[in-house]
């Protein structure tokens, strides 16, 4: 696999409000260990959309694995300024990853006209990656659902990966673990 989408959840949906959330050191670190191992069996390029939560934190996460590996970072949006609602924070660190990206381009030019363009955009990214990583719990999958779907009908052999809440619950044992004051 040379190519992976990375979705999942934005963060209001997995209850976390506020950037300084520890929760999402959790979801990063598990973002990076199932990257790592990709990277390691030959993916070069991780596709986002953009979107707040997960996607932007796997940018952050591909950003920092570039020290160490050979891995690029596209950032595809459905429309221009999709940031334009988001709080400010959130939007600087958008504008921020997108210049840092190693290719940047929104789907349709102009702001957002219709749900057309988030179904154009996970038909788009489904045909051009490989495969599919996606932060989900299946009995709650939110907004997901609709990349979900679009993934598990590809027309063609499309591997969907789940980081799911045990996987998360996972992480968390194993930073916590990793902690000698923990051992007690």
């Amino acid at each position: 696999m040379k190519v992976l989408t990375v979705t999942g959840y934005k963060p209001t949906e997995i209850n976390i409000f506020k950037e300084s959330d520890p929760k999402i050191a959790f979801v990063k670190a598990a973002i990076t260990k199932k990257l790592i191992g990709f990277i390691e069996e030959g993916l070069e390029w991780v596709l986002i959309s953009g979107q707040m939560g997960v996607e932007l934190w796997t940018a952050e996460v591909v950003l920092d694995l570039k020290e160490e590996y050979d891995i690029k970072i596209a950032i595809i949006p459905p429309f221009e300024n999709q940031e334009s609602r988001w709080p400010e924070a959130i939007q600087q660190k958008y504008q921020e990853l997108t210049m840092v990206a190693d290719f940047y381009q929104p789907m349709y030019q102009g702001d957002y006209k219709g749900p057309y363009q988030f179904v154009a955009k996970n038909k788009w990214l489904v045909d051009k990656s490989d495969g599919c990583l996606l932060l989900l719990d299946e009995e709650f999958p939110g907004n997901n659902r609709y990349f979900y779907e679009e993934a598990k009908n590809a027309s063609k052999d499309y591997p969907v990966y789940l980081i799911t809440p045990f996987d998360l619950d996972e992480i968390v044992e194993e930073i916590r673990m990793s902690d000698p004051d923990n051992w007690g």
